[in-house]
């Protein structure tokens, strides 16, 4: 076990959060489950569950190691390769969502021989932070006319936000505001900042024309749905969002300061998505306000130890992925707690590490170990400076030892010979010779 953590590198406080909330995770998703046992198999056994999250969490672990041993720089090419293989996967994704228990879920699809589902929103995202990090690094000493940067940074954004859009719009939102985030922090001009912003408030409202002109289409599906939980985020209006709502508020108001304790939580046998998107409700109804509030803290202290590992990377390129693929991650950990208690509308966003689910604890352990990759080779850095150091300070002393033989005096440095006499009384007329 201890060697095994002396081969983890980079940042070892943000390996302990992720961590703790990983493990954490383990006793909501095995309370939570009970729901999905008794409608899958009618026992309410929830041991299969836990085994599931556990491997979930195991390979994602095993995700963060093998990328985090990737020197960072090798992403700037991969995310230029990697983006249209993702526009293709995300066509696919709109033309082929798979069914999940009977609903329609465009924003998954299913890998072939394995037979899990897979969100494909997640890893486009990644990818195009990525992207955007390594176009922002690369004119950060130029100052390109905005028709190149036009060409080469939004029209690759705006691709990728139009595929994501159909089949969800939640995510489309945050994506986007995170590359106008990102764009800020790498000093983008503000004048063509706002003019994106314009240009991407006109084509959502032309989009949502469309879905009106043609409300039949598969591809306008889900506006209606979109709608609705708007309308009704605003309004008294009764439907199934609000008994979603309404249960997780139950939850909430039931945790109280203490909690009923791990397990004994009386809304996971009513509120949908218990294990995943409602999660957070679950946890206060369990662990009361005490233990929400941990969360919300951990979080925040892993926002804070991204902001120190971008102020302390090596290169521009890097500071900029760890904010575009670090922030994200706190941000969706905040909508969904904000959904919990009914903050923010209905949006599907699960809890990075805590909710189940496979596709997305390993997109985020991708992206963790991409931002542990970055803290690596600053440790490396730190490392290679501190050994140059030791070398010249084990210099300077030899040359220091040098120089104060050269000053000594000649009687100092030399021990006076013995006099020796070839003069002897004793029997042996050899012992001056060998005693010499």
């Amino acid at each position: 076990m201890k060697e095994l953590v002396n081969k983890l590198k980079g940042d070892r406080v943000i390996w302990s959060f992720v961590a703790l909330l990983a493990l954490f995770s383990f006793m909501p998703v095995f309370s939570a489950s009970s729901n999905l046992a008794y409608i899958g198999h009618g026992t309410g056994n929830t041991l299969g569950y836990l085994v599931k999250h556990l491997a979930h969490i195991c390979i994602g672990f095993l995700i963060i190691y093998w990328v985090h041993r990737v020197p960072y720089h090798y992403f700037r090419a991969i995310s230029k390769i990697a983006l249209p293989v993702v526009w293709i996967l995300l066509l696919y994704t709109l033309l082929k969502g798979t069914v999940i228990a009977g609903a329609n879920a465009s924003r998954w699809i299913q890998v072939p021989f394995i037979g899990i589902t897979f969100q494909t929103s997640t890893l486009a995202s990644i990818v195009l932070f990525i992207y955007v990090a390594r176009y922002l690094s690369k004119t950060k000493e130029e100052n390109e006319p905005f028709q190149t940067s036009l060409i080469q940074l939004w029209v690759p954004v705006f691709i990728t936000l139009v595929l994501i859009l159909p089949a969800n719009f939640s995510t489309t939102a945050l994506i986007f505001a995170m590359v106008l985030m990102l764009t800020f922090i790498g000093k983008y001009p503000l004048k063509y900042i706002a003019f994106i912003i314009g240009s991407g408030v006109a084509m959502l409202a032309f989009f949502l024309l469309v879905a009106k002109a043609f409300p039949d289409s598969r591809f306008f599906s889900r506006v209606s749905t979109w709608e609705s939980r708007i309308t009704n985020f605003t309004t008294d209006k009764p439907d199934e969002d609000d008994y979603q709502i309404e249960k997780a508020k139950i939850a909430i108001a039931s945790g109280k300061l203490g909690g009923l304790g791990p397990g004994k939580s009386v809304q996971k046998n009513f509120l949908p998505q218990s294990s995943s998107d409602f999660i957070y409700a679950i946890i206060v109804e369990e662990y009361g306000l005490v233990g929400g509030v941990s969360i919300v803290i951990l979080y925040l202290l892993l926002l804070f130890r991204f902001v120190i590992a971008s102020h302390k990377a090596p290169t521009v390129f890097g500071k900029l992925v760890v904010v575009g693929v670090g922030f994200p991650m706190i941000f969706q950990a905040m909508i969904n707690m904000a959904v919990a208690v009914e903050l923010l509308p209905v949006t599907g966003q699960t809890l990075p590490l805590i909710s189940s689910g496979g596709s997305s604890i390993w997109m985020t352990c991708l992206g963790l170990g991409i931002i542990i990759s970055v803290t690596r080779k600053e440790e490396e850095i730190a490392e290679d400076k501190l050994e140059r150091e030791k070398r010249k300070e084990a210099l300077q002393r030899l040359i220091d030892k040098e120089m104060a033989e050269e000053d000594l005096p000649a009687d100092e440095i030399y021990e006076e010979e013995a006099v020796y006499s070839i003069e002897d009384n004793s029997r042996n007329p050899m012992n001056a010779v060998l005693n010499k």
